[in-house]
């Protein structure tokens, strides 16, 4: 889909935050500025999230409550995908959890097989970006369709 403004990109991720149950894993790809921390803090509102949400570049993880724990994973200054292990940002916290990686590409294959990956991409000039989601994993199907039926209704509008 496309999404034509900031507050759609996050209306996007509102929908879904209100689809994702535990366990979901979104893994976000995209260039610097193409509008993941924007589409992460949809999801914490999605979520019930009321903490200020911003992205977590140099702590490498934020938690925040909602209606489930939030963990916000910012694998941008990782200079090794074992990092992310070694530091603990991936493991069993998460599976009653809702949890976002922006940079995930940097996590190559060690991102969990199940996972919904959403790849935000520049579309023409101002702030038009093309959104595409590809889930793995038979509950991350569900997540992706429902997002999708949420998108095709009208849900995720500006």
């Amino acid at each position: 889909m496309t999404s034509t403004s900031p507050e759609q990109t996050r209306s996007i991720g509102r929908a879904l935050g209100a689809a994702a149950g535990p366990g979901t894993l979104v893994a976000l790809i995209g260039q610097l500025g193409a509008g993941k921390t924007v589409l992460a803090k949809g999801i914490a509102d999605g979520l019930g999230v009321t903490s200020v949400v911003n992205s977590p570049t140099f702590v490498l993880m934020n938690e925040h409550r909602g209606r489930l724990p939030f963990y916000h994973v910012d694998a941008y200054r990782l200079d090794d995908p074992e990092e992310a292990f070694a530091a603990g940002l991936l493991d069993e916290r998460q599976a009653g959890a809702v949890t976002v990686v922006e940079w995930a590409d940097r996590l190559g294959d060690w991102l969990p097989e199940e996972r919904l990956e959403v790849e935000l991409s520049f579309e023409g000039g101002g702030d038009r970006r093309r959104l595409r989601w590809q889930a793995f994993g038979s509950t991350h199907a569900l997540v992706a369709s429902t997002l999708s039926a949420a998108v095709n209704r009208g849900e995720a509008s500006a």
